[in-house]
């Protein structure tokens, strides 16, 4: 047996109601209630009564009484007006004119001074949330849709290919990036999409210092992306055909795959 609660759910619009009321559709249909309120009020007062109860019923359970009126607002009321109306966002923050990639993460929370060795490690908050992103991208398709995302393209043009120890993603024949290996990948993807829920002024930062907080995070990497083994740190010399430059190579121990090369630097 409906109760009267039941058939009042199944009546109320929650997304027309509620914080997520419209005010100006409120309004105008309140308005428009009124005014044929008062012309039938002429021809028939209790009439008048009965269409204004249903009226403010309609309008209370469901946002308005003439359908689409949230459709009609957006379209023909001008943006002054609305904007009234509107709860206006928090504006986001400007990024710091010193960009520096660890003060940044350490203002974000993202890293802190390590409890045993002097320097910094992922926050466990963090390292769980990363984690976890990671973990949701192991499946190829997931991969690739995740990316395009990213990159505003067509997961059915992406295309992943593996030659030495790097790994690229291609758009329609067009490369559209390269990594140490698809554990980068994952590394970077992963923190990426969960960056901007630490960075409040994320969606202003550079596509250069972007990649300096992902490849930067991926030195505080303990876990493998890919196949889950330790991540050790070693410095090692790579040859060119003109010289020997010495990098600290930052990679998986059980698959080999390799997160980050950088130049070695001597402490001063």
């Amino acid at each position: 047996m409906k109760t009267s609660s039941d058939v009042l759910s199944r009546l109320r619009q929650p997304e027309y109601t509620g914080e997520n009321r419209c005010i100006p559709c409120t309004v105008t249909n309140a308005v428009i209630a009124a005014v044929l309120a008062s012309v039938l009020a002429l021809l028939s007062p209790p009439l008048a009564v009965v269409f204004v109860a249903l009226a403010a019923g309609s309008i209370w359970l469901r946002g308005y009484l003439v359908p689409k009126t949230p459709e009609l607002t957006k379209r023909y009321f001008p943006d002054w007006l609305l904007a009234k109306f509107d709860k206006a966002p928090d504006p986001v923050p400007e990024p710091p004119s010193e960009f520096d990639p660890e003060a940044v993460l350490l203002e974000a929370d993202v890293v802190e001074p390590c409890a045993e060795v002097d320097d910094l490690c992922l926050t466990t908050e963090f390292e769980t949330a990363w984690r976890r992103r990671i973990d949701a991208l192991e499946n190829e398709d997931d991969l690739r849709t995740e990316l395009a995302d990213q990159l505003d393209l067509d997961p059915e043009t992406v295309t992943f290919d593996a030659y030495g120890d790097a790994f690229s993603a291609h758009s329609d024949e067009t490369q559209v990036g390269q990594w140490e290996s698809r554990a980068a990948l994952l590394a970077d993807l992963a923190a990426a999409k969960e960056l901007p829920d630490w960075i409040d002024y994320w969606p202003k930062l550079s596509s250069r210092n972007r990649s300096q907080l992902l490849g930067g995070l991926r030195v505080f990497v303990t876990e493998c992306p890919s196949c889950g083994g330790a991540v050790t740190a070693d410095t090692e010399v790579v040859e060119s055909c003109c010289r020997s430059t010495t990098v600290v190579a930052v990679g998986c121990e059980g698959c080999g795959d390799r997160l980050l090369e950088a130049p070695h630097r001597e402490p001063a």
